[in-house]
């Protein structure tokens, strides 16, 4: 059995996008990859559209906190995902070269639930086979 790979999603605020993405990945991909996410800014909690897209899909939501990119620039990571333009364009060095896939998601802060909807559809849409691909799962 091959070891898991480890895909890092990252966001400007990880509180939001790079959040439900996270969840996405480890559920929809099965475990094959270690998922976790960071943001460049963090914020001080998860926004709460996300905990409710998340909980309407039945995906779990509990231990989800947003976290500093700083604090997992050491981990073995094998492909980090940019979510929004901000960290693609302030996204730091790592120690060793690390692929990189960039896909932009809209971003729901202050809006209604439905955009929350919205945009967790599209990421499983658009993020999940992409990182599949990438990964090759």
């Amino acid at each position: 059995m091959l070891p898991q790979k480890t895909v890092l999603i990252l966001c400007t605020g990880n509180s939001c996008r790079s959040q439900m993405a996270e969840v996405l990945l480890r559920h929809d991909l099965g475990g094959a990859v270690r998922v976790i996410s960071a943001g460049t800014r963090p914020q001080s909690k998860v926004a709460e559209g996300a905990i409710l897209a998340l909980e309407q899909a039945c995906l779990p939501t509990a231990g989800l906190h947003p976290k500093d990119v700083d604090a997992v620039l050491h981990e073995p990571i094998d492909l980090v995902v940019t979510v929004c333009d901000n960290a693609r364009e302030t996204c730091p060095i790592f120690p060793r070269p690390v692929p990189r896939l960039h896909i932009a998601f809209h971003d729901p802060h202050g809006e209604p639930l439905e955009s929350f909807l919205r945009v967790r559809d599209d990421i499983r849409a658009r993020l999940v086979p992409a990182v599949r691909d990438a990964l090759k799962l």
